[in-house]
C-alpha cells in the first residue's frame, strides 16, 4: 500500500491522469470515499490520463457512464443501489472486469459480493478543505496492477 497527500484539485487530477495513463484493459479500479471526498475528480484525471476527451460527471443517477477511447472506460457509481440484485440487473457483473476497457467504480463497497478478486483500491480522506490522503492498495494478485503502483511510485511529484 501506498499513500498521496494532494493539496489541491490539481494535484487529484494529476495522480488520476498517471492511473489513467498507467490502466490496462480489465482493470477495476475502485473508489472509495464520503460525499465530496473527490472520487469524480480522481476519475476526471484518469479519464483524461486514458486519452480521452470527454465532459465526466458523477453517473449517480444514471448508474453507468461509458467513455470512448482507445479502449472503453466505464465509470459506474453505486451510491443509489438498494440492493445487489438491482446492479445483477443492470448487467453490471459484464464490467467486473470488462474485458474490452477498464471500470472505475465509486462506492464499491456497496457491491463488494460482486467485485473480481483483482482490483486497485483507491480510499480517499479529506485532511482539510482541499487536502485529501489517498491510499493506493492493490487486492488480488495481478502484475498489471503491481506496474501500476510502480509508475506511481515513480511520480512523487504528485504528492508523498
Amino acid at each position: 500500500m501506498m499513500a498521496f497527500h494532494v493539496n489541491n484539485e490539481t494535484q487529484t487530477l494529476k495522480l488520476g491522469q498517471v492511473i489513467g495513463q498507467n490502466m490496462v484493459p480489465g482493470m477495476v479500479i475502485c473508489l472509495k470515499g464520503d460525499l465530496g471526498a473527490g472520487k469524480t475528480t480522481l476519475t476526471r484525471g484518469i479519464v483524461k490520463g486514458a486519452g480521452i476527451d470527454s465532459h465526466v460527471t458523477s453517473p449517480t443517477f444514471t448508474i453507468i457512464n461509458e467513455y470512448e477511447g482507445k479502449y472503453k472506460l466505464y465509470h459506474i457509481d453505486t451510491y443509489r443501489i438498494e440492493s445487489l440484485d438491482e446492479m445483477i440487473d443492470l448487467g453490471v457483473e459484464d464490467y467486473l472486469p470488462a474485458g474490452d476497457g477498464v471500470t472505475v467504480i465509486e462506492w464499491p463497497e456497496l457491491i463488494e459480493d460482486l467485485l473480481p478478486e483483482d482490483r486497485l483500491i483507491l480510499n480517499i480522506v479529506p485532511e482539510g478543505v482541499h487536502e485529501r490522503k489517498i491510499t493506493v492498495q492493490i487486492h488480488g494478485k495481478s502484475t498489471s496492477y503491481e506496474k501500476l503502483l510502480q509508475e506511481l511510485k515513480n511520480h512523487d511529484s504528485i504528492g508523498n
